[in-house]
């Protein structure tokens, strides 16, 4: 069975960081191209930032995180990391994981992040 499990949300004040992982089980993960959306109440889920597999772990992100947030993988571990820092209230929401390769598609649950003082 395919499981995603996000981690690392909280509450941070502004300019602070957050390290968000979300570990995978029950697929060959490196084959697998990994996203990081978020969404915010009242708000349609955005994108916030993607890494490829195949172990090519070429990156991209959202226009409105570059320079603040970067992407990760540990294929060993199973695990992508999405650093964060800089956080702005504007950047709270649940970050969600989406795992793709071919036909195969799995989400996590997501994690809470808030930012405020």
């Amino acid at each position: 069975q395919v499981q995603l499990v996000e981690s690392g949300g909280g509450l941070v004040q502004p300019g602070g960081s957050l390290r968000l992982s979300c570990a995978a089980s029950g697929l060959t993960f490196s084959d697998y191209s990994v996203s990081w959306y978020r969404q915010a109440p009242g708000k349609g889920r955005a994108f916030v930032a993607h890494i490829s597999g195949g172990g090519g772990a070429s990156t991209h992100l959202a226009d409105s995180v570059v320079g603040r947030f970067t992407i990760s993988r540990e294929d060993a571990k199973n695990t992508v990391h999405l650093q964060m820092n800089s956080l702005r209230p504007d950047d709270s929401a649940t970050y969600v994981c989406n795992a793709f390769y071919l036909t195969k598609n799995y989400w996590g649950q997501g994690t809470q992040v808030t930012v405020s003082s």
